[in-house]
């Protein structure tokens, strides 16, 4: 028997070069700009902003509830169900670990910046109330809720379901390009998929270099309050920002599920110790009937507050409205790329439905849990202990938190417990940002080496320094927002791709298969008992895919070849164990019948055995794999000629599903036909 072909060693580089060159040249002429011409920076960008507030706010407006009543409309359907993967698919991550990052990712670091300053800021400048009384507190703490709740993850699930969906059970790569599939096809490999990545890679450094360049201002005007060191230094934050990225280079090296998992869960835990002192310290009845009011008034106000543009309030004129609402909902758009990318890779594995309801609920509850513990509670301290101190530097947001925190017991240590909690937001926030850009930049790889998650942690730190010496940090922000519109647009679309996605799904999912003959007839069964009996090693499974499989794959892409029907093999990924038959179909998802040498525990059957604490035996097999998730199987025991029979029986099964959604499609709109999935 001719020998396995030996697993070759990971690549020394996996950078895709037609979206890291454009990339890097457009975001070293950005810095350029604005860095050189700081100025003027903030004059274009802050026009351009101003021109696509005023224009399309109402455009904003309904994109975003869109997101939200369609992550509802999945949730509640059949698709709910859909397995982020293959169908026997287990999650990679327990919900808490999984919950802890999503959250660390997403607005660790803005409940911080945001948690005391938004409300107080919207208790004195209400958008439709009388400011400084009562019924501005309770107008503050409905649009603070509005800002941070359902919509903001809305955007961030709806990018992410459609990644994870599109990479876990496509298999596509897991970047932005692979949400198109449904309306490029395999364009999305050509110069149209390279630049819809480019462009969001450049978005995501911008908006990540801007997040850390505000968060070193935050931890420095901390370090000076508490400490009383002279931080208003360019080269104390620089300092910062250095350290930060430092640190996020070690996590990088430990990997997403050492690294990143671990830095999440212990800032959440910090989290909920910081906010359970401020809860119990401060005015704690007060809170929770303010909480219970809160919620009460968000929700019978979600349906008004989700499309109102203020069109009859005159507060639209004095710019509430853009600077408030539609700057967070462009924002959140700007950084669904990054957030979105960074909830598909650590969800994997789960249902639809639980990926739905995890990202929409369980962060907003704590959101709402905390902006009312800090917001509340700084209005009730500024208006019953500060007597308005509090108000008089609301314009200092970056120390407005260590001001409050003057208020509470045990000062000092307090703030030293919000510095560090700002700054384990502030690595993991780079540290998934490298990994999400990297992600990105390699269209996807799993096997990138470690140096280039060190690289884009370097390029994160070095945009953020350059933008702070300058001060060009506000240009670059009006810059992402200004982005975000064409990223509203195709969102849009990808939201109608993932629909037709999983109505493709179901129709293979509830398709009966075809009578096809029984791919085994028992013939050879000493053979197949001898494979029975025997533990099947890496090298067996390689070998059995090379004789078996890959000739089987091949005459069968010969015959269809033959009578006119494109068909392919791909070995490229025999070395991997990993093969691959694919006929494309323009007009619905493409046929893939795929085996992959898959490796599993040996069964335990003796109590020694399973009191061995050294590692279990691995045994393989070659699995089955298709390109719309469902659950394949162990294939091993089938000769080529039965392997051959198992490829026609499943390309029956998708030819009669390929007619029955042709048939419905031309019942719904005779003379008419449009691609499907």
């Amino acid at each position: 028997m001719p020998n396995s072909p030996a697993p070759t060693s990971a690549p020394l580089t996996t950078l895709v070069p037609q979206v890291v060159v454009p990339a890097l040249l457009v975001l070293g002429g950005l810095l350029v700009f604005c860095g050189m011409f700081p100025q003027r920076a903030d004059l274009f960008f802050s026009g351009a902003q101003s021109w696509v507030v005023s224009h399309f706010d109402w455009f904003y407006t309904s994109a975003v509830t869109v997101f939200l009543v369609f992550l509802l409309m999945v949730a509640a359907s059949r698709f709910g169900d859909i397995r982020l993967g293959p169908d026997d698919a287990l999650p990679e991550f327990n919900f808490l670990s999984w919950t802890a990052m999503l959250f660390a990712a997403g607005m660790g670091i803005g409940l911080m910046y945001f948690g005391v300053g938004e409300p107080l800021q919207h208790y004195l400048k209400p958008p439709t109330q009388l400011g400084g009384t009562p019924a501005a507190a309770k107008e503050a703490l409905q649009v603070t809720f509005f800002h941070w709740g359902f919509h903001a993850w809305a955007v961030y699930g709806t990018m992410g379901l459609v990644l994870a969906y599109f990479g876990f059970r496509y298999n596509l790569p897991l970047t932005l390009r692979s949400g198109l599939y449904p309306l490029l096809k395999e364009r999305i490999n050509g110069p149209i998929g390279h630049g819809v990545d480019a462009f969001a890679l450049v978005g995501t450094i911008a908006g990540i270099a801007t997040t850390l360049g505000y968060g070193a201002l935050q931890l420095a005007a901390g370090l000076n309050k508490v400490g009383g060191w002279d931080t208003s230094t360019n080269a104390f934050r620089i300092g910062i920002i250095v350290v930060v990225v430092a640190l996020a280079g070690i996590s990088a090296v430990s990997g997403l599920d050492k690294g990143v998992r671990r830095l999440s869960e212990f800032n959440l835990s910090l989290s909920f110790l910081l906010l359970g002192f401020v809860i119990i310290t401060g005015p704690t009845v007060y809170l929770f009937q303010a909480l219970s009011e809160n919620i009460g008034g968000y929700l019978s106000n979600l349906a008004n507050m989700s499309l109102r543009t203020f069109v009859y309030e005159p507060t639209r004129d004095e710019g509430w409205f853009g600077g408030w609402t539609i700057l967070y909902w462009a924002w959140w758009i700007s950084w669904s790329p990054f957030v979105g990318m960074f909830i598909a890779r650590i969800s994997r594995g789960r249902t639809i439905r639980q990926f739905i309801i995890g990202v929409l609920l369980v962060p907003t509850a704590f959101n709402l849990l905390w902006m009312t513990a800090f917001g509340n509670g700084a209005i009730w301290i500024d208006t019953q202990v500060a007597q308005g101190a509090l108000a008089q530097t609301v314009g200092n947001v970056d120390a407005l938190l260590f001001r409050f925190f003057d208020f509470l017991p045990l000062t000092v240590p307090v703030s030293w417990l919000a510095i560090l909690l700002i700054g384990v937001f502030f690595v993991t926030s780079a540290d998934s940002g490298a990994f999400v850009v990297d992600a990105i930049a390699s269209r996807g790889n799993p096997r990138s080496p470690v140096w280039q998650r060190l690289f884009w942690a370097a390029v994160l730190g070095v945009t953020a320094a350059v933008l702070l010496l300058a001060g060009g940090l506000g240009a670059l922000q009006a810059m992402t927002l200004v982005a975000a519109l064409p990223v509203a647009v195709i969102m849009l679309a990808l939201c109608y791709g993932l629909w037709r996605g999983l109505q493709a799904d179901v129709a293979h999912s509830t398709q009966d298969l075809a009578p096809a003959t029984n791919f085994w007839s028992g013939q050879h069964w000493r053979k197949r008992l001898e494979q029975i009996v025997h533990q099947s090693t890496r090298e067996d499974v390689l070998n059995f895919m090379q004789t078996g499989v890959l000739q089987a794959m091949r005459d069968v892409a010969r015959e269809l070849g033959q009578r006119g029907v494109a068909a392919s093999v791909h070995e490229d990924g025999l070395a991997e164990g990993v093969l691959r038959l694919t006929i494309p179909d323009p007009a619905l998802r493409d046929f893939v019948y795929g085996v992959k040498a898959v490796s599993r525990a040996v069964p335990v059957f003796m109590v020694r055995e399973a009191a061995r604490e050294t590692e279990r035996d691995q045994v393989f097999e070659p699995m089955t794999f298709f390109e719309d998730g469902r659950q394949g199987y162990d294939i091993q025991y089938l000769r080529p000629e039965e392997i051959i029979v198992d490829i026609l029986r499943h390309y029956e099964r998708y030819r009669s599903v390929s007619l029955n959604q042709r048939t419905q499609l031309l019942n719904r709109a005779p003379g008419h036909t449009e691609p499907l999935l």
